[in-house]
């Protein structure tokens, strides 16, 4: 159900983002030279050898430092510890052992987490010889390696898997049930909302953001449909975080939005739109979740109209314009239902498949009505089939990849939902080259 989490730590300037970079398999931390780059916790999803877990990245830890965004990324930093299965503490080789890898140690040592020592810079035999000081922290096996080029990190991962928990196994739901995680900020009517479906009190409701401090399955009948819905704390821009605790129930939203077939991503109207909303929004539509946006707590908008309204969220969050809008009222019941049908309804299409006929035709239909060229060159799709749906996703077989522009495979998108409405559930393009053109390079 949930991945094992991985948290690399350290002072600054000693190779962290480099290591998670490579773990991670992609360029997702920025590197530079200058200390303290790093400032909040960065996460990514990581597989070795066929086991999966999340690793973390963060900012430096400096013990002593009085300046207010240290003490905050100190505190993101600890954070990370306190909520990790496993531990990277990462010191550097060249630099050797120092007083503040000794401070950090003594903090580390009332963890009960499996701690690996990463010696970076270590890249080669001779320099790998000076990783036997960093034995006097006493706290856990130390590995030489070099994060920029590879040395030794196998071996790093491979003691990193072994430690790590048994895999949860996932609850036992009906096999049609529909996954429901209702996500947003703090304090916008999650947990009342979820009160106001169910018609009892669950749910602890209560006016402090982080009351839910895990994700809550419940599960409940509606038209016959089993429905899992999943209640889960707020989500806070990763800086905003400070405490261990509130930035576990961080992960355990991004996670109940993984395995959940709709996200309803839940916005204060008093408030209106906030940055947080579009970054909630954002992790929906980047998991590829059916997502619905719900506007809660119209009862306090007196005057103000849900159309206008509405059209400052489609400008605001065009990347989602396919997520329709419902207005409730967790305190009245108004909109509570029309919400629920409503992610019925984007989770069917979320789960809908298009026989491969029925696509090529309207796909030719397209490129015939709004033929494409760059540079000269004419767009031709040979091909197209659905290889996978929850989101429905497309193999597009075309004459070149490198002709095709995001724009226009929003077109042939915006023309598939002309004929098929998919509404609320995103569709995902993959371009391959078709055989032919293959051979032919």
């Amino acid at each position: 159900m949930s991945k094992p989490i991985v948290a690399i730590i350290g002072r600054p300037n000693v190779g962290k983002s480099t290591l998670f970079n490579r773990v991670a398999g992609k360029r997702i931390a920025v590197v530079e030279d200058t200390p303290g780059i790093t400032r909040d916790r960065i996460y990514a999803d990581a597989d070795w050898n066929g086991r999966e877990f999340i690793v973390i990245d963060t900012g430096g830890l400096l013990l002593d430092e009085r300046d207010p965004l240290q003490a905050e990324v100190a505190n993101q930093a600890r954070a990370a510890v306190g909520q990790a299965d496993a531990i990277v503490f990462m010191v550097d080789g060249i630099t050797g052992l120092n007083p503040a890898d000794k401070d950090i140690a003594d903090i580390l040592r009332g963890s009960s987490k499996p701690i690996f020592v990463a010696v970076n810079k270590c890249d080669n035999e001779a320099r790998a010889r000076y990783a036997a000081e960093f034995y006097e922290l006493g706290i856990g096996p130390v590995y030489p390696i070099s994060a920029l080029n590879g040395r030794m990190v196998a071996d790093l991962l491979d003691a990193i898997v072994s430690s790590l928990p048994e895999k949860e196994e996932e609850p036992a739901y009906d096999e049609d049930a529909i996954r429901i995680a209702i996500v947003g900020r703090p304090n916008v009517g999650k947990s009342s909302l979820l009160n106001a479906i169910l018609g009892e009190k669950r749910a602890i409701v209560s006016e402090i953001p982080g009351t839910t401090r895990d994700a809550i399955d419940t599960i409940c009948k509606r038209n016959d449909r089993t429905l899992v819905l999943i209640d889960t704390a707020g989500i806070r821009k990763p800086g905003k975080v400070q405490g261990t605790f509130e930035y576990y129930t961080v992960l355990r939203a991004v996670r109940a939005m993984e395995r959940a077939d709709v996200a309803l991503v839940v916005i204060d109207g008093s408030e209106g739109l906030c940055d947080g909303d579009k970054r909630v929004a954002g992790l929906a539509h980047e998991a590829g979740r059916a997502c619905i946006l719900v506007v809660n707590k119209w009862d306090l908008c007196k005057g103000r109209s849900m159309k206008e309204f509405g059209e400052n969220i489609r400008k605001d969050v065009p990347f989602i314009d396919y997520a329709p809008i419902v207005f409730t009222s967790a305190v009245t019941g108004m909109g509570v239902a029309d919400a629920l049908d409503t992610a019925i309804e984007a989770a069917e299409n979320h789960a809908m498949r298009l026989p491969t006929s029925e696509l090529n035709r309207i796909l030719i239909e397209a490129v015939s009505n709004k033929p494409y060229s760059r540079k000269g060159k004419d767009l031709r799709i040979r091909y197209a089939t659905m290889v996978s749906v929850k989101p429905p996703t497309i193999a597009l077989f075309v004459n070149d990849p490198d002709l095709v522009h995001f724009s226009y495979l929003r077109y042939l998108e915006n023309q598939i939902r002309r004929h098929y409405s998919y509404e609320g559930t995103p569709i995902v393009f993959l371009v391959r080259a078709a055989k032919k053109e293959r051979k032919a390079q």
